[in-house]
């Protein structure tokens, strides 16, 4: 299986194959150019020391809040141009989710990984669009679909020509109000062929639990992070705030910005010490 994992290159760095642990972070949606900057700033400097290569992501645009009342962010156009900045003056890639065809040229031309939510990773047109940009692809698996459905929605990406995929694994819906993570799912999706990546903060949600908002179970993060990246996968993806009590999205389930430093150098720990069994156990079968 590992052999047989693309390589797919972002910015300096490889994701897939052995390669070490990538981490995809930032805050839900954006909220201010100030707390923006001031997050991406954070996350640059916990990886530069921790020698972890990092994707910045957050979102112009949340289509898919709970309430009218929700907050969703501050558009496409104010949006890209806070993302264009930090991606300018901290020289990090980028990573923002699409939800519609007429958002997909314009948000290429910014970020390094377009993002299919996992709300709308059945959508063909949208599929295809992202796929058309050339561009690396992040496909977020829908809560309401078996990993193995997962192969159709890489074959639509895959007739645009596109195959720099990567796919994560978010949790799957339990009941009302639930989710649960099927850890299987994580090697299932790896035999595709492409790197996987765990959304550790999203698998936590109490979708809608809230009523007019979702609720979460931040206090799992960690030991959800770490059985993942005990699979041998190839990223984690968190979502990060300095304040999540007064987060404006996904409050119940971001991490807390001053716990990450700590989270990330027992996860690279782990993954050294599983991708250091993975080649033993490759090089002995070639031997």
């Amino acid at each position: 299986m590992d052999k047989k994992t693309k390589k797919i290159k972002i910015s300096d760095f490889i994701i897939g194959g052995n390669y070490p642990l990538v981490l995809i972070a930032g805050p839900c949606v954006i909220e201010s150019e100030k707390l923006t900057f001031e997050i991406a700033e954070k996350l640059k400097e916990i990886t530069v020391k921790l020698n972890i290569p990092l994707i910045f992501k957050s979102s112009y645009d949340k289509a898919n809040r709970s309430s009218i009342k929700s907050f969703r962010g501050l558009g496409l156009r104010r949006g890209l141009e806070v993302l264009k900045k930090i991606k300018k003056e901290l020289q990090v890639p980028l990573l923002a989710d699409v939800h519609q065809v007429m958002e997909v040229n314009p948000v290429a031309r910014v970020v390094d990984i377009l993002q299919i939510p996992a709300f709308l990773c059945r959508q063909t047109d949208l599929v295809l669009a992202v796929g058309s940009t050339g561009k690396p692809i992040n496909i977020k698996k829908g809560q309401f679909l078996s990993p193995q459905e997962m192969k159709n929605i890489i074959e639509k990406v895959e007739s645009t020509g596109n195959k720099q995929i990567l796919l994560t694994e978010r949790g799957s819906c339990f009941g009302y109000n639930n989710l649960v993570v099927d850890f299987r799912s994580l090697p299932i999706l790896r035999s595709f062929g492409y790197p996987v990546i765990f959304d550790a903060t999203h698998s936590l949600q109490l979708p809608g639990a809230g009523g007019e908002i979702s609720g979460g179970e931040r206090k799992f993060i960690e030991y959800l992070s770490r059985a993942a990246i005990a699979t041998g996968i190839d990223g984690i993806f968190l979502e990060v705030h300095p304040r999540p009590e007064r987060a404006l999205s996904d409050r119940m389930t971001v991490l807390k910005l001053d716990r990450l430093f700590d989270l990330l150098m027992l996860l690279k720990s782990i993954d050294q010490l599983v991708k250091k069994n993975i080649t033993r156990s490759v090089n002995d079968e070639m031997s």
